[in-house]
C-alpha cells in the first residue's frame, strides 16, 4: 500500500514535504459549508474515505456508476466497489519513490494520474489497517460527487480514457487526468474538493494532509473503522 511506501521514504525528503504541507494548511482560510446527507427515509449512496496514511482514496459502489460519465468502466474488470485516488503522475507510478521525485510533486506543478483499483471484499476487509469513514450521501450529492471524479479523466480524440499501465496494487490501473498536482492542490485537497462537490461541509484549503482531510470527514460521516494505534516509543 502506498502508506507503506511513504513509511519507507527517505526522512529528509518525507518530513521536508510534511513541514511545507503543514505550513500551508495553518495558512489556508475556511471554506464554505453546506450540507450532501440524505434526508431520513431517502434513498442513500454510500461512498467510503479511506486514509493511506498519506493520502486518502474514494471507494464508491461500482453499480452507482455509469459508463455515461466514467469513461473506464468497460475497461476494469467486474467488481463490486472502486476506489479512485489521484496524485502526481511520477509519484504514484513509482514503486519508491525517490525524495527527488517527492519535492519535485510538492514544488512544481506535474502531470497527474488517476489510479483506480477493482476489488470485491468488504471494504474494511480489504483496506484493514486503514482508517475508513463512511458517507451517506443524497441521490444529488452523489450524482455531483460521480462527476466531479469523472471530469478528471484525460480523454483522446475519441472520447477514450488514456491509461499509463498497472497501479500500485490489487487490480489496479493509472489513468492520466486532465488536471496538475501542486502544492495547493495535493491529493488530500482534490479529494477534498470532490468531497466538497456533493455539497459536503469540507474546506478543501485546509486538507493539504490526511489527517486533515479524515479529522473533517468525520464530523459529517461516519467512523467504520479507526485508524491503527501507533506502536509505543521502545516496543519491539
Amino acid at each position: 500500500m502506498r502508506s507503506a511506501l511513504v513509511a519507507g521514504m527517505p526522512f529528509r525528503a518525507r518530513d521536508c514535504l510534511l513541514a511545507v504541507c503543514l505550513f500551508c494548511g495553518a495558512c489556508a482560510g475556511p471554506g464554505e459549508r453546506a450540507t450532501c446527507l440524505a434526508e431520513p427515509e431517502a434513498a442513500v449512496k454510500t461512498v467510503y474515505l479511506v486514509s493511506h496514511g498519506w493520502h486518502a482514496g474514494i471507494v464508491f459502489q461500482r453499480a452507482d456508476l455509469t459508463a455515461a460519465h466514467w469513461p473506464v468502466l468497460d475497461r476494469l474488470p467486474m467488481s463490486k466497489y472502486l476506489e479512485v485516488g489521484w496524485g502526481d503522475r511520477d509519484y504514484y507510478r513509482s514503486p519508491d519513490p525517490s525524495w527527488a521525485v517527492t519535492l519535485k510533486a510538492a514544488l512544481l506543478p506535474t502531470r497527474s494520474v488517476l489510479h483506480l483499483v477493482a476489488f470485491d471484499a468488504a471494504v474494511a476487509s480489504y483496506f484493514p489497517r486503514s482508517e475508513i469513514v463512511a458517507l451517506s450521501l443524497s441521490e444529488s450529492g452523489f450524482q455531483r460527487l460521480s462527476r466531479r471524479v469523472a471530469a478528471s479523466f484525460a480523454r483522446d480524440a475519441a472520447g477514450n480514457a488514456m491509461p499509463l499501465g498497472p497501479g500500485l496494487y490489487g487490480a489496479s490501473y493509472n489513468y492520466l487526468s486532465t488536471e496538475s498536482y501542486h502544492l495547493f492542490n495535493t491529493c488530500n485537497v482534490w479529494t477534498a474538493r470532490a468531497i466538497a462537490a456533493a455539497g459536503c461541509p469540507i474546506a478543501p484549503a485546509t486538507t493539504i494532509t490526511v489527517g486533515r482531510l479524515m479529522g473533517q470527514a468525520r464530523d459529517f460521516g461516519q467512523l467504520l473503522q479507526p485508524a491503527p494505534a501507533l506502536p509505543h516509543a521502545g516496543a519491539e
